[in-house]
């Protein structure tokens, strides 16, 4: 693909309205690299495409100048927009950060009505807090008025039920394998309905 036929690919995109990105990294590279993001075969990507397999293998190699059609069908196809066919990451930097906690062996934070074990507490500059909950709370009368704290928060039930008490929301009964997704800037306090404690597990943003 040379030169002229990236530029008339750019042109074809801003004019549909679509994008005003820059200049594109090859897009023949751009295509493969999100195929393989995606673990597909050149196969597979076609299918998903509604391409040729020998189509999207030229458009790869760069021995074809596709047309806007085929480029709204590799976008969808891969699940993004026109725009981004031409964009490349934002991020080009590779983070290889990782941590392994071990069951019982996360830091242990322990309050009147619940036990925490902190997972991946060596890792320092996180963007998530995850920690397993051990409830020992039966009633809301045992906290001192609603919890709250910035960023979201995400809670899968591991064993026992639950109930969730939100300040804007009816409270909620979980039981294993039910999860809630919320602000947890709004009030929130959870306590175990069955006769044993009940184990949850607790992901909050720290964003």
């Amino acid at each position: 693909m040379t030169k002229n036929d990236n530029t008339s690919l750019i042109r074809i995109a801003r004019e549909s309205g679509e994008t005003e990105s820059a200049l594109p990294l090859d897009l023949g590279v751009r295509v493969r690299e999100l195929r393989k993001e995606r673990d597909w075969t050149l196969e597979q990507a076609a299918q998903q495409a509604g391409l040729a397999r020998s189509t999207l293998s030229k458009i790869e190699n760069g021995q074809m100048s596709p047309t806007y059609d085929a480029l709204k069908k590799l976008a969808v196809g891969l699940g993004i927009s026109v725009p981004q066919l031409f964009t490349p990451p934002s991020r080009t930097q590779v983070n290889g950060r990782m941590v392994m906690t071990r069951g019982g062996e996360g830091g242990a934070h322990i309050t009147a009505t619940y036990e925490h074990e902190m997972l991946a507490d060596q890792l320092t500059k996180k963007q998530m807090l995850p920690y397993r909950a051990r409830v020992r709370a039966r009633s809301m009368d045992e906290f001192d008025g609603w919890v709250r704290h910035d960023g979201e928060e995400f809670l899968y039930v591991l064993t026992g039920t639950v109930k969730l008490f939100t300040e804007f929301y009816e409270p909620v009964e979980m039981k294993r394998g039910d999860s809630a997704y919320y602000d947890a800037s709004m009030g929130h306090n959870v306590v175990s309905t069955s006769p044993e404690d009940a184990l949850i597990l607790w992901v909050t943003s720290l964003a």
